[in-house]
């Protein structure tokens, strides 16, 4: 017994290495002549693969698997430890073994009365404790008994983060904006986001706005992320300077932050020392990630104050459902699981490194941006949990854009050039629905009819024998030939709306933790992104070190502090470059 259960942990860890691996290896060989043409007119097969929970409905029959393929996965599903693996993390266990940390996002949507313990704890009490702040003062802000300096009330709200500090608000951000309920709370109220350091995002987040009506929240976790603190100390120096003491207003500058000026971190000491008030500052917690953090204080700040935090609550608990359906049920019909699963078939084992996101939703047009990061952060990695180098690469390159947008796009590499899975996510209900008398059809019918046809189109393809009996010139027909066999999974939603949005994201994140539990890869950490941070450090120290050296000099750089920085040759040349053109004359360096 002790050997079975030693040889199962070792095949779990590596994951490779097990008779379900080769079994699938084997059996993509076997697949490979089949063509998805021939697949599609099983109508058995096709049934078979649809899976449904509360509406949403996964069609995964355009995908190259067969009923047998699909036991095979669930087959390596459990020799990973799949359904072990789901149920440490809902229990709090540290699965971000590098840093030691739960890995518990899920417990930032659960409801009152419910349970989710981490170290021992049950947490759900601190969440929802955090929530009720967060409703408490999006509500003075929102009905005016909060009001900047001046007494104006809080209409306009900058949010300034980056990376899962951003991305993922924005997506829902976008989403509501034209769903109805949404959008009457919404009415008179502007959210805007500031993530890039460049001062050109600045320019277009303040565009408009007027500083007496504008609320800043700074989202950083340490308060020392350095682009996000740069932004932040723009704004407050553009509120000041408007506001505070050399202004009309008049105002002391402690005034105008502590007005104008809220934090979402878990550094208060900082959060203080910057001029944010204690009842300004909403904390989170080390077993939220970053890039998983968008139902926790850095998501639901800044989108109760714009939708009101009744919409917010719709948003945690359609989140909530999902987390339950991938908890609860069998991994045969859990929809994570069976994206996750196909995902490892298409990368592991037919070799596409790539997956396009296509929503046939305006509304979602920065869906495919936020899980670009949840997914190409979490599993993009070169190693296992236990340190074991990947004989194969992890992950994939996510991409998309909304339909009928991507057809005039990149749709003629996926249908004539090289093999991406797609994900198509499409609605039964617009948001803002058209009907135009004489039209064939309503507009949400035409974008729909595209959402139903391209999957048939990637995977059937057209052969030159139809292009000729077609009448196609046989000096075209090479051009015309779609070849077809090409994968995809087909979403359908009910509608898109605070509660269907929030199921989408937990979809998507599980999906993402399936694949990396089925590879064993640390998907909770981030090391790649740590390398370029330390590199940028170096250089932004050596171009202050210039700046300071060109004031003491009359505006001279010398150029030697840059030669004796250690950089390589082409990136100190480069750096040269552009000191010299910022100088604006050579003869201002040496």
């Amino acid at each position: 017994m002790a050997a079975a259960a030693a040889a199962t942990s070792a095949g779990a860890s590596r994951i490779w290495t097990t008779a379900e691996w080769a079994a699938l290896k084997t059996h993509a060989e076997a697949i490979g002549s089949t063509h998805l043409r021939d697949l599609l007119d099983d109508e058995d097969r096709s049934i078979a693969m649809f899976a449904e929970h509360t509406g949403i409905v996964l069609d995964y029959s355009r995908q190259r698997v067969t009923v047998e393929t699909m036991g095979k996965l669930h087959d390596l599903a459990r020799a990973a430890g799949l359904e072990s693996k789901i149920a440490a993390m809902f229990s709090g266990k540290h699965l971000n073994v590098t840093e030691d940390r739960a890995v518990a996002h899920a417990a930032l949507r659960a409801p009152k009365g419910t349970t989710f313990t981490v170290d021992g704890k049950d947490v759900v009490p601190d969440v929802n404790a955090v929530l009720d702040r967060v409703e408490a003062f999006s509500d003075a802000v929102r009905s005016g008994k909060r009001t900047g300096v001046t007494g104006k009330p809080l209409t306009d709200v900058v949010s300034i983060g980056i990376g899962g500090s951003y991305l993922g608000p924005e997506f829902v951000f976008e989403a509501l904006r034209h769903e109805g309920d949404a959008a009457s709370a919404a009415e008179g109220r502007r959210l805007r986001f500031l993530a890039n350091v460049d001062p050109v995002d600045v320019a277009r987040a303040l565009e408009g706005l007027d500083p007496e009506t504008t609320l800043v929240v700074v989202v950083s976790k340490t308060f020392t992320t350095a682009e996000t603190m740069l932004n932040a100390r723009t704004l407050r120096d553009w509120l000041i300077r408007s506001l505070g003491p050399s202004s009309s207003t008049a105002k002391s500058e402690k005034e105008v932050v502590a007005a104008h000026v809220i934090a979402v971190s878990a550094a208060v000491d900082k959060c203080r020392a910057f001029g944010i008030e204690d009842d300004a500052i909403f904390g989170f917690w080390d077993w939220v990630g970053g890039r998983y953090s968008v139902c926790s204080s850095v998501g639901v700040v800044p989108l109760a104050l714009q939708y009101s935090f009744p919409i917010v609550r719709q948003f945690l608990d359609g989140a909530h459902d999902m987390d339950n359906h991938f908890r609860t049920t069998p991994l045969e019909r859990n929809l994570p699981v069976l994206l996750g699963l196909l995902g490892v078939w298409n990368s592991s084992f037919l070799g596409h490194g790539s997956r396009a996101i296509l929503p046939y939703s305006q509304a979602l047009l920065r869906f495919a941006a936020h899980i670009q990061q949840v997914d190409m952060e979490s599993n993009g990695k070169r190693v296992t949990v236990d340190g074991d180098v990947l004989p194969f690469e992890a992950g994939e390159i996510n991409f998309g854009e909304p339909g009928t947008n991507g057809q005039h796009s990149f749709y003629q590499l996926i249908h004539q050039g090289r093999v991406v899975p797609c994900d198509f996510i499409g609605m039964c209900e617009s948001q803002s629905p058209v009907y135009m008398k004489g039209e064939v059809v309503a507009n949400h019918d035409e974008l729909m009819s595209n959402f139903f046809a391209q999957p048939d189109a990637l995977a059937r393809g057209k052969t030159e024998a139809e292009l000729e009996e077609a009448g196609v010139p046989a000096e075209l027909r090479p051009h015309k030939v779609f070849p077809g066999n090409r994968p995809s999974s087909s979403l359908l939603l009910p509608r898109l709306n605070a509660f269907t949005c929030g199921q989408l994201l937990s979809l998507y994140e599980h999906r993402t933790a399936v694949q990396g539990f089925v590879w064993n890869v640390p998907s909770f950490d981030q090391w790649g992104v740590e390398l370029g941070k330390v590199l940028a450090s170096h250089v932004r120290a050596t171009l202050s070190d210039c700046r300071k050296g060109a004031e003491s000099a009359g505006g001279r750089v010398d150029m030697s502090t840059v030669d004796s920085a250690g950089f390589v040759p082409s990136t100190s040349a480069l750096l040269k470059r552009y000191l010299r053109h910022e100088s604006g004359k050579d003869a201002h360096t040496a």
